[in-house]
C-alpha cells in the first residue's frame, strides 16, 4: 500500500488515503447554514479520500464559533445536503465532525443562558465573539441528567448528518471540547459515573460512540482523539493516566467496529499513539498537525511504514485544493495564507488555484 492506493474504512471506501482534517473556517454565518461558499468550498476538494467537514455543532449551546455551522435546524441540514451532493458528483466522500463546544464558548456566541462542561471550570483566556474579545465564562457543570441529554443531541445530530447524505460522522472528542474534557483529570473533577477514575472519565465518550453506532451503522461512525494535546487549557500530563483512559477507551470502542479512530498527536509513530492503535485494532488515521504541517514527505512515510492506514492533512489542502493529484506528481504547492483562515468571504477559501490554472 502507499498513499495513494484506495483503502476501505468501515464501510467507508476511499480513492487515496490522504483524508482532509476538520478544519475551522468560520463561513457559515450567525444562522450556521452552510451556503454556495461553502458548497464550493467542500466540492474544490472532493480529490481527497476522504473529507471531514469542519466542527458542526449539534445543539445550540454547544456551538464555538460565529460563523460556525450547526447541524441542528431543518436549514442547516438542507444547507449540508447540497454540500454532500456537490461531493459526491466529484466521486468523493465526506463525513460530518459533530462537535459540541464544551466551555471553549461565550453566551454572546451561542445566545443562550450558560455555556456547559463537566465542571464548573472556566478556560483562562478570552473567546472571540460577535462583540469582540471576552473572558470565558464560568461554565455551568452539567448535572447527570444534562450529560444524557447532551449525549443524546449528540446522537440526534449524527442521526440528522445521515439523513443529510453524508456518508457518516466524525465524534469530536480532542482538542479541548467538550468530550475532551470529560476525559481529562483537570477539566473533569465529577463525582458522578462521569468522573473520577479513568473508566468513569472516559464513560461519556464510549456511552455516546455506542448509540451513534447503533443509529446509523458502526461503519459509517469516527472518532477522534488528541491524547496530551495541551491546547484551550488541556493539561493530560500524567502519562500513566493518559495511558489508563485512552487504552480503556480504545478496548471499549474495538468491539463497536467503527470507521476509524483518528489521533492529533506530534509523534504519530510513537510508543503511545501506537499502543492505542494496537488495543483499537481498527482502521487508523494519523494527524500530526496543529503545531507542524503535515508534509508530502511525511504523510508518504506513514503509509510506507504502516503507522496508519490514512493521514489527516489541514492546511496544504487549505491551499491546494487538488492536493492529491499535487503530491502524486510531486509538483509545488501552494502556500497557505493564515490571515485568511477566518474570514468572511471568498479570499483564502475558494480562490486557490489549482494546477492547471497555474501552468496556463
Amino acid at each position: 500500500m502507499d498513499l495513494f492506493s484506495p483503502v476501505t474504512l468501515g464501510d467507508l471506501e476511499l480513492a487515496n488515503r490522504v483524508v482532509m482534517a476538520p478544519l475551522t473556517r468560520m463561513r457559515s454565518g450567525s444562522a450556521g447554514v452552510p451556503g454556495d461558499l461553502v458548497v464550493e468550498h467542500y466540492r474544490q476538494r472532493a480529490g481527497v479520500g476522504l473529507v471531514i467537514t469542519e466542527g458542526t455543532y449539534p445543539n445550540t449551546e454547544s456551538r464555538a464559533y460565529p460563523g460556525q455551522p450547526g447541524i441542528v435546524t431543518d436549514e442547516q441540514a438542507a444547507g449540508w445536503r447540497r454540500v454532500a451532493d456537490a461531493v459526491h458528483a466529484e466521486g468523493g466522500r465526506i463525513v460530518m465532525q459533530v462537535m459540541h463546544g464544551g466551555r471553549v464558548s461565550h453566551t454572546d456566541i451561542t445566545g443562550t443562558e450558560r455555556i456547559v462542561a463537566p465542571s464548573a471550570l472556566a478556560i483562562q483566556g478570552e473567546a472571540h465573539t460577535p462583540n469582540g474579545k471576552a473572558p470565558y465564562p464560568v461554565p455551568h457543570a452539567l448535572t447527570t441528567e444534562e450529560v444524557r441529554a447532551t449525549l443524546a443531541d449528540i446522537v440526534a445530530a449524527s442521526k440528522r448528518a445521515v439523513e443529510a447524505g453524508l456518508d457518516g460522522v466524525e465524534i469530536h472528542s480532542a482538542n479541548g471540547y467538550l468530550l475532551h474534557e470529560f476525559l481529562a483529570p483537570n477539566t473533569n473533577q465529577r463525582t458522578d459515573e462521569y468522573g473520577g477514575t479513568p473508566e468513569n472519565r472516559a464513560r461519556a465518550v464510549v456511552e455516546v460512540a455506542t448509540a451513534i453506532a447503533a443509529e446509523i451503522g458502526a461503519g459509517r461512525v469516527g472518532i477522534r482523539i488528541s491524547p496530551m494535546h495541551h491546547v484551550q487549557g488541556m493539561h493530560e500530563t500524567d502519562e500513566a493516566d493518559v495511558r489508563a483512559t485512552y487504552g480503556y477507551l480504545m478496548d471499549q470502542l474495538r468491539p463497536l467496529g467503527l470507521a476509524y479512530v483518528s489521533v492529533l498527536h506530534s509523534e504519530p509513530a510513537g510508543e503511545l499513539v501506537q499502543e492505542l492503535r494496537r488495543r483499537f485494532d481498527g482502521p487508523w488515521i494519523a494527524n500530526s498537525g496543529f503545531g507542524t504541517v503535515t508534509t508530502r514527505d511525511e504523510a508518504v512515510a506513514l503509509i510506507d511504514a504502516a503507522h496508519a492506514d490514512a493521514v489527516a492533512v489541514g492546511r496544504p489542502v487549505i491551499a491546494n485544493p487538488d492536493l492529491v493529484e499535487r503530491w502524486a506528481g510531486q509538483h509545488p504547492e501552494n502556500e497557505p495564507n493564515a490571515a485568511t483562515f477566518y474570514g468572511p468571504g471568498a479570499e483564502g477559501y475558494t480562490d486557490y488555484p489549482v494546477l492547471a490554472a497555474t501552468a496556463g
